[in-house]
């Protein structure tokens, strides 16, 4: 007797969210839709890229999107930021449902406290530093933050018996206290820069914590989703500048978002964590390549990113020194002791 084709859960829970974006499209635009794409098919292939990237690693799909829409497509930076918030409302969402739904493990905890601090964090963001703050600089410091990143994981995978986490070893009104500042503080340049908050939790997860990339990255999604709604809904309630053209990108990108990013979420769960970082390290040498090449430097702004590269280089590598949470979670020790990266 033949037994029946098993589909792989994640497949239909994938296929539902893309199921529901694609019908919801359908009803309100129709066969409009067709129009708004090929108006602005560039921005939808974009996103093919961008949402793959935002729903498996801890850059965010505006990594890919924020430079491309404003070097390439030549789309003004406030209306760059503001898709960038709109389209991970979709894609990040259809990705953290992904996530919950098919019981990818996540630091619920951090996700907790990080986006409760990061909600606030990106609305006084957005309101207040965002209007003041020229875009060419935010870029640039972004990119020395990631830089910065990639310097701490490459000493910290020289470590001797180097372990990984599958959650964060104490819960203590330190740790509380650790995720919701670095929460705070990835709100606040998510709301100038369209993304953040999910660079500096994974920063804190993983090079403090000793959390595994393997859980670190889809904790980070989750909590990008919830700051980007919440910078999304200021931007549409309170500042009232969801209008023109970004409707009209975010129109044509959604469906392709609603597939891209739980796919790239699903990717992650099946890559190693040496993988994980090896993906970062080429994302983040592209982001310094294009920031390096398109940004305008002015004498000011090379030396206020070299003093941030080097005040953020000694941080990371001051949390990888740090052997206070260097501890096997008993949830990893089937792995073997010490897990070595």
């Amino acid at each position: 007797m033949t037994g029946r084709l098993k589909v792989p859960r994640v497949l239909v829970v994938n296929a539902a969210l893309a199921g529901v974006v694609w019908l919801v499209w359908a009803l309100v635009w129709g066969t409009e839709y067709f129009t708004v794409l090929a108006e602005n098919w560039r921005v939808a292939l974009t996103m093919v890229f961008g949402s793959l990237v935002g729903g498996g690693t801890s850059e965010g799909g505006g990594a890919i999107a924020f430079p491309v829409l404003t070097k390439v497509l030549v789309v003004p930076p406030d209306r760059a930021r503001i898709f960038t918030f709109a389209i991970q409302s979709i894609g990040m969402s259809a990705a953290s449902l992904s996530i919950l739904l098919n019981r990818i493990p996540i630091e619920r905890k951090v996700v907790l406290y990080g986006s409760a601090s990061g909600v606030v964090g990106v609305a006084l963001s957005a309101t207040l530093l965002a209007p003041h703050v020229p875009l060419p600089v935010v870029r640039a410091l972004f990119t020395m933050l990631l830089v910065a990143l990639a310097l701490a994981l490459v000493v910290q995978l020289g470590q001797r018996g180097y372990r990984r986490n599958a959650k964060i070893p104490a819960w203590s009104q330190r740790e509380k206290g650790l995720v919701l500042a670095a929460g705070f503080a990835g709100g606040i340049v998510s709301g100038v820069a369209g993304v953040g908050e999910n660079c500096v939790m994974f920063l804190l997860l993983v090079l403090l914590f000793r959390v595994s990339e393997k859980v670190a990255t889809p904790t980070t999604v989750v909590m990008m989703t919830i700051v980007s709604v919440a910078a999304f809904l200021t931007h549409v309630i309170l500042l009232d500048d969801f209008t023109g053209p970004v409707v009209g990108y975010w129109t044509a990108a959604a469906p392709v978002v609603a597939v891209g990013a739980p796919l790239g979420a699903w990717i992650c769960t099946k890559l190693a964590p040496f993988t994980i970082r090896a993906v970062l390290f080429v994302l983040i040498g592209a982001e310094l390549i294009s920031t390096v090449l398109l940004v305008p430097f002015t004498p000011f702004m090379v030396a206020a990113s070299v003093a941030t590269l080097t005040m953020f280089t000694v941080l990371c590598v001051a949390l990888v020194r740090n052997e206070r949470y260097a501890i096997l979670s008993p949830e990893l020790r089937h792995e073997g002791s010490p897990a070595r990266v």
